[in-house]
């Protein structure tokens, strides 16, 4: 048998233009099978099929207005009737993922007071450097800004990327609505209760622990929700997600947002079931989202989801079990040929037990098979025209003994 020569292989499959209504799953194993029947790949066991949430969205229709989300903020916040005072804390700096949202809230408050943390959102958008900080002695643990005490301070800073000064945006989108703003900048979540008791937690993967930080201060008439609870029920006049709210929605024009996508496990294992039924073998499938890894030049960490994953197949789940071969050769077998260096790794991983917390896998990856599988694929289908929403990944559970 011929020495393999390459171990794990990725491919963006292009899609046509989905549209709602149209059945996302069949659509997904007609692209798999098109692309086994022309060569370009051949469909085997424990393949990996991926599609992005978007295009599980799009199909089932899953968007929603900033009218909807202002009913739904009055609705939970004051029975309809408009907040007098609506405290947003947290809230990352997007055009994208949070102007909308914004422009909603605004709409359904008297006020707004937007505490943003700083230096940077919880994503790594930054307001400001680490180092001006340093330079102009803060201590981002307790020193509490207002807008004009920032501005004085550091002056009018631009995202490094978007060219926009987040303050002044965020602004004048609650302005623009007709409310009135106040911009404070505050690391501690607690300083929001010095301005209002109606408080949205607009934070994505902290905002349990901020909930709970704020529950702790027991607070009369304090009432405290977060994004994943606007838009958060069943309805058959506009978009919801039963688990996430509003968390994962992005802008999809001028008045709409597209929310995180629902019933995700219906979608992969009816793929994985069609795949099964034409060819025989079973493939792994999973919906992603935002992969997780941290830009090295703006510092941010790309996950604006709440989860890579929302839904995957059954062989997905867990963690690598790898041995680490640097390791291996270094050391166990230093002394060994080149030779039997090869036999006995090969001899290692075909032996290997659960091995983790063991120094032979020190320096493996211990994220999660669906979290690394997630950043992978949006690695290779980008967020702009590549026309690749799905990616089919053959060799990932292979190792150095695979043929």
């Amino acid at each position: 048998m011929n020495e393999r020569l390459v171990g794990t292989v990725v491919y963006g499959v292009r899609a046509p233009i989905i549209n709602q209504g149209d059945d996302i799953a069949k659509i997904s194993a007609d692209c798999i099978l098109k692309c086994h029947e022309a060569g370009v790949f051949e469909v085997r066991d424990r393949d990996v099929f991926t599609l992005t949430e978007s295009v599980v969205a799009r199909a089932q229709g899953n968007y929603i207005s900033v009218d909807d989300i202002r009913r739904d903020a009055q609705h939970k916040f004051n029975q309809g009737e408009k907040i007098e005072h609506l405290g947003v804390v947290f809230p990352i700096l997007s055009r994208n993922r949070f102007s909308m949202i914004l422009k909603g809230l605004a709409q359904a408050s008297k006020k707004v007071t937007v505490q943003l943390s700083y230096p940077s959102d919880e994503v790594g958008n930054h307001i400001i450097t680490p180092e001006e900080l340093a330079e102009k002695g803060v201590n981002p643990y307790t020193d509490v800004f207002t807008y004009d005490e920032w501005i004085e301070l550091f002056g009018h800073n631009e995202h490094q990327f978007t060219g926009i000064n987040y303050l002044d945006y965020y602004s004048e989108i609650v302005t623009g609505e007709g409310a009135e703003v106040e911009i404070i900048l505050a690391n501690q979540v607690s300083e929001i209760v010095n301005h209002t008791d109606h408080i949205l937690l607009s934070d994505i993967h902290s905002r349990s622990l901020n909930e709970k930080a704020l529950q702790r201060l027991d607070q009369p008439g304090l009432k405290v929700l977060t994004l994943a609870d606007i838009l958060n029920e069943p309805s058959q006049e506009h978009g919801y997600n039963e688990t996430y709210g509003l968390l994962g929605s992005n802008k999809a024009s001028e008045t709409t947002l597209k929310l995180f996508p629902r019933d995700n496990q219906q979608v992969v294992d009816a793929i994985q079931a069609y795949v099964k039924e034409a060819l025989g073998k079973t493939i792994e499938v999973m919906v992603y989202g935002d992969g997780a890894f941290k830009d090295p030049v703006g510092k941010i960490w790309e996950l604006a989801d709440p989860v890579v994953s929302p839904a995957f197949t059954e062989g997905l789940a867990g963690r690598p079990n790898e041995l680490k071969l640097k390791y291996l050769v270094d050391n166990e077998y230093a002394d060994l040929s080149e030779a039997d260096q090869r036999l006995a790794v090969q001899q290692a991983i075909q032996n290997k037990q659960a091995i983790q917390d063991s120094m032979v896998s020190e320096g493996t990856t211990p994220r999660q098979i669906p979290d690394l599988i997630g950043s992978l694929s949006d690695l290779v289908s980008g967020s702009g025209d590549k026309g690749t929403p799905f990616v089919y990944i053959q060799g990932y559970f292979d190792n150095f003994t695979s043929n």
